[in-house]
């Protein structure tokens, strides 16, 4: 396999609102990091699982290797170009490779426009079918997604559909164009259980057919074992273990991957010496802890943790850990 996507050092800093009175002292400006010096690659025809807890960055990661929102520091190499600094033309060339299935599917469609017209609309934009051709690959992904008959589903409204069956419509939307890359963001969360299982085998289907590169952003464990060939683990906007999802889940290096792991005890059976116990919230982004961010909740943190930020390592074949103390079996 050759590699599709790299970022290197990505940052996404979001300005915090000052008010009138701060801004006329010059107070100091303060930023929430929600993404803060990550470096990671994709190879072609992979699946990225990125997990971690609501708020650690994964879905600002997503939108910012698409340029839904611009990064404030990084690169972002797609296929050997480096997307970061192109202009609006230049990147809608390379938009149409480079799609996204959203969270919400009913925040993500327009209520005023119909389901066919909404799949057909990314072949519009990009001028590659005209309205008859596109209305005709509609109804054709509309059957492959699993929406029978497809000249019904056509016509309907979003208003008009279940969870997954919107769900599915925000994939077809998707794929249609045929795309190298998706970035899909908790793409089964706001399904019912009973439903998951066909919505992640309809993404794996599309994977084999088109040859699809994938980061799947997730904060279920489970989830990611069934799709995911790496895992990447997110911390408070850091990356804190990557490497191939088997030894991720049957070895995992950091505390806070091991914690995660624990909180679904019927994907890894392990024994009681190595339960640890994760306490506290999650650390403010604007103020994140100095040293390892991870120290005010970890169990194993000394003095080197609390001073020293630790650097991603190579600790197993393509399994890399930024922890100063990792877990061993």
């Amino acid at each position: 396999m050759s590699e599709l996507l790299r970022v290197e050092h990505l940052k996404k800093y979001f300005p915090v609102k000052r008010s009138i009175l701060e801004v006329l002292t010059k107070k100091e400006e303060k930023f929430v990091r929600a993404v803060d010096d990550i470096s990671f690659s994709i190879e072609r025809g992979e699946t990225l699982a990125l997990i971690g807890e609501s708020g650690c960055g994964k879905t600002t990661t997503g939108r910012v290797i698409l340029r839904l929102i611009e990064p404030t520091e990084g690169k972002i190499i797609f296929d050997g170009i480096d997307i970061t600094k192109l202009g609006k033309e230049q990147l809608r060339e390379i938009r149409k490779r480079m799609q996204m299935v959203f969270q919400d599917p009913y925040a993500s469609l327009s209520p005023r426009m119909k389901i066919g017209d909404a799949i057909a609309h990314p072949l519009l934009i990009h001028g590659l079918a005209d309205k008859e051709e596109a209305k005709e690959l509609a109804l054709q992904m509309l059957k492959r997604v699993g929406l029978t008959p497809e000249d019904e589903f056509y016509n309907r409204y979003p208003h008009h559909l279940s969870g997954g069956q919107r769900q599915r419509v925000v994939i077809a939307r998707a794929m249609i164009l045929k795309p190298d890359f998706v970035v899909a963001d908790e793409a089964v969360s706001m399904i019912d259980v009973s439903m998951r299982a066909s919505i992640l085998e309809l993404l794996e289907s599309f994977r084999e057919e088109y040859n699809l590169t994938m980061l799947f952003i997730t904060h279920d464990i489970a989830v990611a074992k069934l799709i995911a060939d790496r895992i990447a683990v997110m911390y408070l906007g850091k990356i804190v273990e990557i490497g191939p999802t088997d030894e991720v889940l049957n070895n995992p290096a950091h505390p806070y991957t091991l914690a995660l792991i624990q909180a679904v005890p019927s994907i890894v059976k392990r024994e009681k010496k190595k339960m640890i116990e994760i306490t506290g919230e999650v650390p403010n982004a604007v103020n994140p802890p100095s040293g390892c961010r991870f120290h005010p909740r970890c169990p194993f943190a000394d003095e080197l943790c609390k001073t020293k930020e630790p650097e991603l390592i190579e600790i197993g074949k393509n399994h890399f850990v930024a922890c100063h103390h990792p877990v061993k079996d």
